[in-house]
Formats: structure tokens, sequence, C-alpha cells
């Protein structure tokens, strides 16, 4: 599996055979130029948006792919996904709306992209994301969980790789944390450009991967 970081939330995850996934796609330009990353130009099958705000929820993507949206399990071209209803924030989305947690079959591992998580997991929560391999993780704060909270939820889940997302960068003016407030002196390993992860190399311990934007 290939991994690569496009930008704020959005990933392109492609399969060994060539499913290619995106993860919450922005619109360039949003919120009054708070997102400045440049527009999403890859193709893809499969499409996942945690919720309709529009750094999360880009309609133009190329190569007519399908659009997964919500809770429920969906099964497209091999690829088994999961989606978890939680919460864009603390009190049951009555500020931000509701979040949809994907879980994501693919080339033998479990990847977890929580979206514009806003509150802790409780144990009922954990149980329904089930195993976890792979964690793509909102630590800015201000709009999602920071820092802490992402350490504690990291415990919970136990994955084997985290890829932290959803901070601030020199392409994103939201008042929100940069990646260096959760890594501090954690041991992390840097990725430029893709990542490839198998699943018979996945390390023992968890590990924190920090990707660079690409876009």
């Amino acid at each position: 599996m290939k991994l690569k970081f496009l930008g704020h939330a959005s990933f392109l995850i492609t399969s060994e055979k060539g499913v290619r996934v995106i993860t919450d796609p922005y619109r360039p330009g949003c919120f009054d130029g708070g997102i400045r990353y440049e527009p999403i130009t890859e193709k893809a099958d499969i499409v996942t948006v945690s919720h309709e705000h529009d750094d999360h929820n880009c309609p133009d993507i190329a190569g007519d792919p399908a659009f997964v949206r919500g809770a429920g399990r969906h099964e497209i071209k091999g690829i088994q996904i999961n989606g978890i209803e939680l919460f864009h924030d603390e009190s049951g989305g009555k500020q931000r709306g509701k979040n949809t947690v994907f879980n994501m079959a693919i080339d033998g591992m479990h990847v977890v992209h929580l979206g514009d998580l806003g509150h802790m997991l409780i144990d009922d929560d954990i149980k329904k994301i089930g195993p976890v391999d792979i964690l793509l993780i909102p630590v800015g704060g201000y709009f999602t969980i920071g820092a802490r909270a992402a350490d504690d939820i990291v415990t919970k889940l136990r994955p084997r790789i985290v890829v932290p997302m959803h901070f601030k960068t020199a392409k994103c003016d939201f008042p929100i944390a940069p990646v260096d407030e959760y890594v501090g002196n954690k041991d992390v390993q840097k990725c430029e450009g893709e990542c490839d992860i198998n699943k018979d190399t996945l390390p023992a311990r968890t590990r924190i991967y920090v990707m660079t934007p690409t876009k």
C-alpha cells in the first residue's frame, strides 16, 4: 500500500491492486482563503467524506469515484469500509455536527481515518471502530482534538502506525497548532512524498510517521 499526504486531512491511499482512495478532499481557497493547498488532481476510485465542511468535502475529484459518506458498511472494488458515526465537538454535535470515522480494510491492514473528531473516545466508540493498524489522526486542536487527546486516543486504539493530520502549515491559516506541538520529543519517522507500507513490515510498537503535505 502507498500512502500520500495531500494536505490538511486528505490522503491518497493506493492499494497493491491499484485501487485509489482519497480521504476528505479539501476545496482550495475555502473559508476565506484559510485553505491554500493546491487543487487535488489525483484520480480516485473511492472518496471518503467525514463531514460536510468545505475543507473536507470537495466534489471535484477526477476518475469518477464512488463517494462514501456517513455510517454503515460498504465494499467497493475489494475495499471494505466501515463508517462509524461520532461527533465534531464535545457536545454531541450541537456545535459543529456529526463526524464519520472510516475504518478501511486495505491489503490486509485496517486504515482508520478519524476525520474531524472533536471529542475523546469512550469504550463503546473503541469497540465500534475495531482493529487499527494505521491511524490518521487530527492533532491541531481548536476544531478537533489536540495533542493531549490524540495521545490518549493512540493509547486506546493501539495502532502500529500513527500519521498526524489537520495541523497548521504555511498553507493553512486556521487557528490550530502545528504538528510539532503533537510530536514534541517523540521518536518519529519523517516521510517525504509517498510512504510504502506493508502488512509484513509493520512496526512491532506504535510509530509516528510525520508526512509532508505534497500540495
